[in-house]
């Protein structure tokens, strides 16, 4: 499987899912701290990929998403965009909806 064949499985198999570095428990950026503090808020269950251990997903994915930054979150296959968006709409409550309506709809 090609590294686009990857990325595409990825988004596909994960309702909520954030392309970021580092991990939840130990982000290794600001940018990515953020992120994950508003999702963690939203109190679902998020998957996420640690960028700097995948070299090849760093690479590939900006060109694949048309977004040039990390982090990314990506709900339902579509992409949300990065931390100022994500940050954002947690605070406009926007990112809590938007959570929590994709899992319901994923597990329904």
């Amino acid at each position: 499987m090609d590294i686009i064949e990857t990325i595409k499985d990825q988004i596909e198999n994960n309702t909520v899912l954030l392309y970021m570095k580092g991990s939840p428990n130990a982000p290794q950026c600001g940018f990515s701290q953020r992120a994950t503090q508003a999702l963690m808020a939203c109190g679902e269950k998020f998957a996420y990929v640690d960028i700097l251990a995948n070299p090849d997903i760093r690479a590939n994915l900006p060109a694949y998403a048309n977004w040039p930054t990390f982090p990314q979150l990506w709900v339902a296959g579509e992409l949300v965009g990065g931390c100022d968006i994500i940050t954002e709409m947690h605070e406009s409550g926007e990112l809590e909806t938007l959570v929590k309506g994709a899992v319901a709809k994923a597990e329904a």
